[in-house]
């Protein structure tokens, strides 16, 4: 079977393990399905997923011009501190950022490759730790902006991490933790802002993925360079795609990129 579409995060559905969905414009891929079977993957060209041109993608699945012009790829996205839409302040489209920002977020721990704090909207739990490859996660508050999110991140990331070891996370060789005990501990450094949105009382979410085999030493494969690929598909975790000869492959970090899949 040869697939071809426009690379985007791939949808995910909790279940044990969790399942996986390439989604192209006119096709999708339950990815758990291709577990075992070899995959044949070619660089086509580029489709920024704003524009729509064949123009190089630059971050995010954008182009250049889009990702400095759109709301989408502002600095709050990454930086949630930096959101001004509750101060009825407009960065790049007040109207977009109100309808994102303005909503409940959640200051989260979860567990990787180690434990990190993060951010996200409430809608996007628990697919945000799925994203991460997160195997374990819990929330710590629940916001009504995105603003009061980051300030709560920013002050927690002075005693917890806030970025994941890709390597380790895809190599599995992560410890349990107690979350709970996490979140405790940093209670008392929550911004007095957001203390008063602080989860008392909930459990840990555990996360179960597609895996048959970890790679001991994942190397990233770089399609564009290459060009293509052939490998056997052995494992899905976070965005990656894992083949039994060690290489990974990041959908996430390869968005608007067009590619040929062919299944055998």
């Amino acid at each position: 079977m040869l697939y071809q579409g426009v690379l985007t995060k791939m949808e995910t559905e909790f279940s044990q393990p969790i399942q996986y969905y390439l989604v192209f414009d006119s096709d999708f891929l339950n990815m758990n399905q291709l577990l075992g079977k070899t995959l044949q993957m070619k660089f086509v060209g580029y489709q920024c997923l704003n524009c729509g041109l064949n123009k190089e993608i630059y971050r995010q699945g954008f182009c250049k011009s889009c990702f400095f012009d759109i709301p989408q790829a502002a600095d709050w996205i990454m930086r949630p501190e930096l959101s001004t839409a509750h101060l009825d302040k407009e960065d790049r489209d007040l109207e977009y950022e109100k309808k994102v920002q303005l909503q409940p977020h959640i200051v989260y721990l979860a567990n990787s490759s180690n434990v990190k704090v993060g951010v996200t909207r409430k809608s996007q739990v628990p697919t945000r730790w799925i994203d991460q490859g997160a195997h374990e996660a819990i929330e710590i508050v629940e916001v009504p902006n995105r603003y009061l999110a980051g300030i709560t991140e920013v002050a927690l990331k002075e005693f917890v991490a806030d970025k994941t070891n890709w390597r380790t996370m895809l190599k599995n060789d992560i410890a349990d933790e107690d979350l709970v005990a996490w979140r405790e501990r940093l209670k008392t450094h929550i911004p007095e802002e957001a203390k008063d949105y602080y989860i008392e009382s909930n459990t840990e979410t555990n996360i179960d993925f597609p895996v048959l085999q970890y790679p001991e030493k994942p190397k990233s494969l770089n399609i564009k360079k290459e060009g293509s690929y052939t490998g056997k598909l052995v494992g899905i975790k976070g965005q990656y795609l894992i083949f039994e000869d060690q290489r990974v492959f990041n959908i996430r970090s390869n968005e608007g990129l067009i590619v040929q899949i062919e299944i055998s």
